[in-house]
């Protein structure tokens, strides 16, 4: 007797994306620096259709949610966490900016080991390339 193959988290993703008809997801990584890059490359994907997830903010720039280093480490790792969680749920990722860093290298090779596919605005910078 044969039982039925169960589904992977993932397998279950994709079919509840199918059946709620969702567009295809993208989110983007890269370093915070490109911030007003990442506004302007979700205003041309969300035009063209598509679900854009992106970093929220900048800790790089000053505010009293991150002005005590303790913390502020603490919601780095939280934020990282929070971004991989983004980089499963869509189906690409675009990475955004002429430089990559420890983080963004990380995010690629996550996403990549996902078996989700990796644009780049600069491709010049694809590690892999």
């Amino acid at each position: 007797m044969s039982y039925p193959q169960l589904l992977t988290p993932e397998e279950k993703l994709a079919d509840a994306k199918k059946l709620l008809s969702l567009p295809r997801i993208v989110v983007i990584c890269g370093s915070t620096r490109f911030m007003t890059k990442m506004n302007e490359v979700d205003l041309r994907e969300t035009k063209a259709g598509k679900i854009v997830v992106k970093p929220g903010f900048d800790m790089k720039s000053p505010h009293e949610l991150w002005s005590d280093p303790g913390e502020a480490e603490a919601l780095k790792v939280r934020l990282d966490d929070l971004h991989r969680a983004k980089i499963r749920l869509a189906d690409e990722v675009l990475v955004v900016g002429d430089y990559i860093g420890d983080s963004t290298r990380a995010e690629i090779a996550y996403a990549r080991s996902l078996g989700k596919p990796v644009r780049f605005t600069h491709p010049e910078v694809n590690p892999d390339a």
